[in-house]
């Protein structure tokens, strides 16, 4: 399971820009760049066709997962603002319907940068009740010492639920289930029974270290639990779409769920034991771990593990 380079661009992008509603300039000085630097070229939208009317759309940010069919189209997620003109002209090369839903994952902002277009392409939003009140509330994210401002109103959810949801559309059953403070608070899975797809979101980061946003109200053991009812609705023929990462299935999944469960005892034990953060990260106890390096590497991850183990 190696990494590519284009993956590990995509997410050093992610890496400064994932509160992208949160742009503010670090310096008074302008400085000169070439054009070419200040505007790099966008990626294209790779289209995967998953069967059932499904796709998962990649190119910059989170992996977007689209249903089409005689009810329109069925959007979730929408990477960031800039991608929207490529992510809307990628759904009109597979459809001539109508934009109708958007469904985000949770509220990172490479996930739900492109809620303002689509809402204006007549996309009504759905989410957990903790998306729209991340979007419309400022967080305070001590990992990237940044404030994760508050994105126009147009961005927000219009439609919500506390715990689970299901849309009937497209001859398929849409289930939306949460998944409580795993990589955030407003998580959702999003399966497809009759077609066998599930889009996980960033509960599952396929070929890398995972990031849990602490401050964003996810955990360890919820991203655990995430992965572990993710694993009991597959079979060996699910197409599961990871939040980073090429489309991915049942043995990926468990492969890095086992990875996770042993980086959290790992961590566990230092901190039974009675070890600050200090003499965690002088050990690295994760280092065995480093080929699964992204923008988080093992101390950073080590350091996310004991933040949230140390929280509950």
């Amino acid at each position: 399971m190696k990494i590519t380079k284009t993956i590990i661009a995509a997410l050093a992008i992610f890496t400064i820009s994932i509160w992208s509603q949160n742009v503010n300039a670090q310096s008074n000085k302008p400085k000169t760049k070439p054009a070419s630097a200040q505007k790099p070229a966008l990626p294209d939208i790779k289209i995967t066709p998953l069967g059932n009317g499904l796709y998962m759309f990649a190119g910059q940010g989170g992996n977007i997962g689209v249903s089409n069919g005689a009810d329109g189209l069925v959007v979730i997620d929408d990477q960031y603002a800039r991608m929207a003109p490529k992510i809307l002209a990628a759904l009109e090369t597979i459809s001539d319907k109508p934009l109708r839903f958007l469904i985000n994952t949770h509220y990172h902002g490479d996930h739900t940068g492109g809620n303002v277009e689509m809402h204006k392409h007549g996309a009504d939003i759905i989410a957990h009740d903790n998306v729209r009140k991340r979007l419309s509330t400022p967080t305070e994210n001590k990992v990237w010492n940044v404030t994760v401002q508050a994105v126009p109103k147009e961005a927000w959810p219009v439609i919500t639920y506390s715990e689970n949801s299901t849309l009937h559309l497209n001859g398929q059953t849409i289930k939306l289930i949460h998944v409580a403070q795993a990589h955030t608070d407003g998580d959702s899975l999003v399966y497809f029974p009759k077609a066998n797809v599930l889009h996980m979101g960033d509960n599952f980061f396929n070929g890398m270290l995972p990031y849990i946003d602490v401050d964003g109200g996810g955990s360890i053991n919820g991203m655990i639990a995430a992965q572990q009812l993710a694993l009991s609705l597959a079979d060996e023929n699910t197409k599961i779409i990871p939040g980073h990462g090429p489309l991915s299935n049942k043995a990926e999944l468990q492969y890095f769920n086992d990875a996770l469960v042993d980086m959290r005892d790992l961590v566990q034990v230092r901190l039974e034991a009675g070890d600050s953060m200090e003499m965690l990260l002088k050990d690295n106890p994760l280092k065995k771990y480093e080929k699964y390096s992204s923008f988080i590497q093992p101390d950073l991850m080590a350091k996310i593990i004991f933040r949230s183990l140390s929280a509950e």
